[in-house]
């Protein structure tokens, strides 16, 4: 089976010669390297992040977004947060922040508990064993992250490429 036609000299050039094929719509060289450079920041970031969350959870028993709620539940105010919040923080619809706290809730991770003051609200908040469990993955996280990333860069580049990264996007209160 061959590939689609392509037009005399566009064979073998790649993505670069492909997209040259439509003029002026076509990045530019400079700018496909730019991209190319993304891509490979963006992927690497993704797959290092998996890697990291994968030894959270063979270690700690907990899903990334299962470690993910419980790290932002320990920082909150009073280990607790409206679920709305929680939903925002993961970045989950309201159905996808149910299904992580019913899970968290069944292994006596959090609980969930009225609002005071709107009957409407229902907050999440963390159980004593939840902390436990969160503060040990904590722990895991620190150690690996510490293993695999800080230590190969060094502290100081670690350090500002964090910043520089950090600088780049409004922070939204997520872990």
């Amino acid at each position: 089976m061959t590939g689609p036609a392509q037009p005399d000299g566009a064979a073998g050039q790649g993505i670069a010669g492909r997209l040259a094929l439509d003029g002026d719509l076509a990045p530019s060289v400079r700018e496909l390297a730019l991209l190319q450079q993304w891509h490979s920041l963006h992927s690497g970031v993704q797959r290092l992040t998996s890697g990291l969350l994968a030894d959270v959870e063979a270690e700690n028993g907990l899903t990334p977004s299962s470690f993910q709620a419980l790290m932002f539940l320990v920082a909150a105010p009073g280990q607790a947060a409206p679920m709305n919040q929680l939903a925002q923080a993961l970045g989950f619809s309201t159905a996808g922040t149910t299904k992580v706290v019913d899970r968290l809730a069944g292994a006596g991770l959090v609980e969930r508990r009225p609002s005071g003051s709107d009957r409407r609200v229902t907050y999440t908040a963390l159980t004593a064993e939840g902390a436990e469990r969160v503060l040990a993955a904590s722990r895991t996280l620190a150690r690996v992250l510490r293993t695999r990333v800080v230590e190969p860069l060094g502290e100081e580049l670690f350090g500002t490429l964090a910043r520089a990264i950090g600088s780049l996007a409004p922070d939204t209160g997520a872990c």
